[in-house]
């Protein structure tokens, strides 16, 4: 074993992105007011109001709002904002968030959901559940929101990343040789809305009894060769997340078809669940709270009800997208995104591959010109400082290159059964796929005018610049 690093960041030094100096906010001001002259000179092709990629959000129109203020209003009045009981300890009063869980879980095919307070809560009560802790090791996407990692860490165990493939979700291949002696569970990410190759990694996963937690976040509402994600593993982590398909603000949703990872999970997420599931006290396991309240509860109920409209939508402005450009693209050899089930994905991203790193900056810049929503997914350690830190990629994880921790006594890694290092290029594949992607966001608002202009200034990129 090795000796641990510092548990902590040196709070005295530079840990966060400090003032912008003099010389950086000039340049700024410079680029701002450039942009202005080109697009006074060459206007932008995209037309209209285009909106962040925030699809449920954008869906909160005027009759979910009064159908989300009716039901927030019932909550208020019958004075329960308590999932489990109003001023009254009544059972049988109606519960939001009950509802919602069985909605949720006939949706989603899954014999059981379980609403709590996030994404990350919905993860950590997974992992929780699976009865992963201590000395095991988790494989996670090294493309993935940061909160699939930390999960991980939350529960005791130690994250352990793997490549993805063109797809940009977990590479099986990859997998299979990250597995140890201690490797207890699996995290697919369908990241950007796609589906992971969940054939490949369910047999993987059978073959070496390890469990399977699926983190659904950025893909409410797709599935994989007709199941709904989410029911495919041992369970399943949904987040309403603001800029996600379904939202509420915050919440999240926990889902699974065992009786048990259900029931642990139940007591993981409450404090006081034991009692409340009438289990002996010989049963009980110690619990967080990770619940969802009742006006969370009422507004993503209104929103369940949005994400068929909502997907279908993205659906067909992707497919128009993707058949105006297709020809372009492929005349120049320019690869798309590998979709392992191109019918299942929610669709909520259009994204292509060039041939060389250098190219993706031109190409993202001649698109943003017109309005268009793209962006480099990674530019490289040698981006400019000043730039916004992506925590989808993994080089980006500072607290975990770096194995900090909050207590003075170290974190998972001090006593496990390995040594487990981490280093910025210790996934060179995923780094060289994300360093030469275009990301353009299919947004829910788009018109089909929008979806052609795009187009246009998809095939004038990359006819330029590649």
């Amino acid at each position: 074993m090795t000796a641990e690093r510092s548990n902590s960041p040196d709070l005295s030094g530079r840990f966060w992105v400090g003032v912008r100096s003099r010389r950086e906010f000039a340049g700024k001001v410079v680029h701002r007011l450039s942009q202005h002259v080109r697009r006074w000179i060459r206007p932008p092709r995209v037309h209209g109001a285009v909106w962040p990629p925030v699809p449920g959000a954008l869906r909160l129109g005027i009759e979910e709002e009064q159908a989300a203020v009716d039901a927030v209003r019932a909550v208020m009045r019958s004075r329960r904002l308590f999932r489990f009981h109003g001023i009254h300890s009544n059972p049988f009063e109606h519960s939001t968030v009950r509802e919602l869980e069985k909605k949720f879980a006939v949706r989603t095919g899954a014999k059981h959901a379980l609403a709590v307070s996030s994404g990350t809560g919905a993860l950590v009560c997974g992992l929780a559940a699976l009865g992963i802790g201590p000395g095991d090791e988790v494989i996670v996407p090294g493309y993935t929101w940061i909160a699939s990692a930390t999960a991980v860490l939350a529960v005791g165990a130690v994250p352990i990343l793997a490549e993805v493939d063109e797809s940009l979700t977990l590479d099986p291949e990859d997998v299979r040789q990250k597995i140890s002696a201690y490797t207890r569970a699996i995290m697919p990410v369908h990241m950007r809305g796609a589906p992971c190759n969940m054939t490949a990694l369910a047999t993987i996963a059978s073959e070496r009894g390890l469990k399977v937690l699926e983190d659904v976040a950025q893909a409410n509402g797709a599935s994989y060769l007709g199941r709904p994600l989410g029911s495919i593993g041992d369970a399943g982590a949904f987040s309403f997340q603001f800029t996600k398909v379904m939202t509420c603000g915050e919440g999240g949703m926990l889902t699974t078809s065992d009786d048990v990872l259900d029931r642990r999970a139940t007591m993981y997420h409450d404090a006081s669940a034991g009692s409340r599931m009438g289990l002996r006290k010989d049963q009980w396991l110690p619990g967080l709270n990770y619940r969802m309240s009742e006006l969370h509860g009422a507004v993503a109920l209104v929103q369940l009800e949005r994400i068929d409209e909502i997907v279908d939508t993205l659906r067909r402005r992707k497919r128009q997208l993707t058949d105006l450009v297709a020809d372009s693209l492929g005349g120049k050899g320019i690869r798309t995104r590998l979709l392992h089930d191109p019918a299942g994905e929610v669709a909520v991203a259009f994204i292509f591959y060039l041939p060389e790193q250098k190219q993706v900056d031109p190409v993202v810049r001649a698109l943003c010109h017109d309005r268009v929503p793209a962006t480099a997914l990674y530019r490289g350690p040698d981006a400019p400082q000043s730039d916004l830190i992506d925590y989808h990629v993994y080089s980006s994880w500072g607290p975990l290159m770096n194995r900090y921790c909050w207590s003075a006594n170290g974190g998972p890694w001090r006593g496990h059964g390995r040594d487990v290092e981490y280093h910025p290029d210790m996934c060179p594949k995923t780094l060289n796929l994300l360093s030469r992607a275009v990301h353009i966001d299919i947004g829910v608002e788009f018109s089909e005018r929008q979806v052609d202009e795009i187009a246009a200034s998809v095939r004038a990129a990359v006819a330029r610049f590649a």
